[in-house]
């Protein structure tokens, strides 16, 4: 159980939207959206783990031999969205200074 517990801690946090726009480089997120489909065309670096959420729920399903894996992938980012808004109220000051330094993270 505990073990369970902790594969999924870290599955989560690999995919955590906080993750993948503050900790990795613009063009990691901006790939990850592409191949996804999103339809969002860039994403705000405040509450940008939020927005990186709601962009891959954004995101036509997937079909074919992966599409069993996706079939649970809107309840886990729901899940995510609540983690990611805890961090990015956390980094709030630095996503602050990232966003009037560098803009937002384009993804087309």
């Amino acid at each position: 159980m505990k073990t369970q517990a902790v594969l999924l801690a870290a599955v989560m946090l690999a995919g955590c939207g906080t993750v993948q726009t503050v900790m990795r480089g613009d063009e990691v997120a901006a790939k990850s959206l592409k191949e996804r489909k999103s339809y969002c065309g860039a994403v705000p670096r405040i509450y940008s783990g939020v927005t990186y959420d709601f962009c891959t729920l954004n995101a036509p399903l997937e079909k074919g031999r992966d599409a069993e894996v996706h079939d649970n992938a809107p309840a886990i980012v729901l899940i995510d969205v609540v983690l990611s808004g805890a961090l990015d109220t956390l980094l709030l000051p630095y996503t602050l200074y990232r966003q009037q330094a560098d803009g937002s993270i384009i993804v087309d």
